[in-house]
């Protein structure tokens, strides 16, 4: 505080009431006697001072409002900052809050377990720097799951192209049975007439 009082103190201006004592003298009978001429030139010389005074104040006044509205200023900019980071802070703890709260498929996806994965899982998918980053574990086992569905589904769909075969040669012999029955009915009959 008293720093502020010494740098307050040098940018006053003197004060103004040594010369407006001496003005006040002027007029007091004291000086009734004396020549009016170098009264008039004395007083010139206390109201150029209480001029330059007067000036020095309104500069000094000056001054004080720049260095309030500078201060003003930067205390605004710093208040806006200040504001722009709180905002931000919400907006992120709001998105961080939607990331929590975000259902993804994969929470509903049957996963093999840790220790199946490590079982059947080829050796580049379950390297030591994978096991120990959990995020990068997740999209491994994700991935070979999708892997093992789709290895599955061809497996799938190449045992029903095989069943359909089958069911077509089936019915092909079935076909052919049903004609060598109706053929050796049609026989039958010919040797029992």
């Amino acid at each position: 505080m008293a720093l502020l009082d010494s740098t307050n103190a040098a940018l006053l201006p003197p004060s103004p009431d040594a010369v407006v004592d001496s003005l006040r003298e002027l007029i007091s009978s004291a000086y009734l006697n004396h020549d009016t001429t170098s009264i008039h030139i004395r007083a010139g010389a206390l109201f150029a001072r209480l001029k330059a005074l007067n000036r020095s104040a309104n500069s000094a006044a000056r001054t004080h409002k720049q260095t309030t509205a500078d201060a003003r200023h930067e205390m605004d900019q710093t208040y806006l900052g200040l504001q722009n980071l709180l905002y931000e802070k919400r907006h992120l703890e709001r998105e961080i809050e939607k990331c929590r709260q975000f259902a993804s498929t994969y929470q509903d996806i049957s996963l093999y377990g840790p220790e199946e994965y490590m079982e059947r899982a080829p050796e580049e998918m379950r390297t030591e720097e994978i096991l120990n980053n959990e995020h990068s574990l997740m999209l491994n086992r994700l991935s070979f799951e999708l892997q093992e569905r789709q290895r599955l589904d061809r497996i799938q769909k190449e045992s029903l192209r095989q069943k359909e075969e089958l069911l077509k040669e089936s019915k092909a012999k079935a076909a052919v049975m049903d004609n060598v029955k109706t053929q050796i009915d049609g026989l039958m009959k010919v040797m029992v007439d």
